[in-house]
């Protein structure tokens, strides 16, 4: 049976990144990716928002990796990922995400994995979108 492709949005990137717990729901969600066991959509945008983040001065302290880690990490899931163009940018309920919502209109079936409370309490009318431990519990039970 076959997994449903994943949009994961940099909050959970970040948070795997920074979580201390290696079972946590976001770092495994992120060792999957990096493992390429994980079928996940990712843009050029996504990818160019993953970046800016985790090297943020701010988060480089608390998860302590320098830039060449970081951008060793961020090829790797560059390599792992289904690259897909964006739809025409649809309106999220936070602007800063509309992005995300092109992404997911970018194909039938995708869902957005997020610990975003705004973008979980507010899906769009396409797509799904699960919190990490609800997405690891959805592809551990099929």
């Amino acid at each position: 049976m076959s997994f449903p492709l994943a949009v994961i949005d940099t909050n959970v990137i970040v948070s795997g990144l920074i979580a201390k717990d290696p079972d946590s729901p976001v770092c495994r969600i992120l060792d999957l990716m990096l493992a390429g066991s994980l079928r996940f959509a990712l843009s050029p945008a996504l990818l160019a928002e993953y970046r800016s983040v985790a090297l943020r001065p701010r988060i480089q302290r608390l998860h302590g990796l320098d830039v060449t880690e970081v951008e060793r990490i961020l090829r790797k899931l560059a390599v792992n990922a289904i690259w897909r163009e964006p739809a025409t940018a649809r309106c999220a309920p936070d602007p800063g995400d509309d992005h995300l919502w092109a992404l997911l209109g970018a194909g039938t079936g995708l869902v957005l994995v997020t610990g975003d409370r705004l973008l979980l309490e507010n899906p769009p009318a396409s797509g799904s979108v699960l919190s990490p431990r609800s997405f690891l519990e959805l592809i551990t039970v099929r």
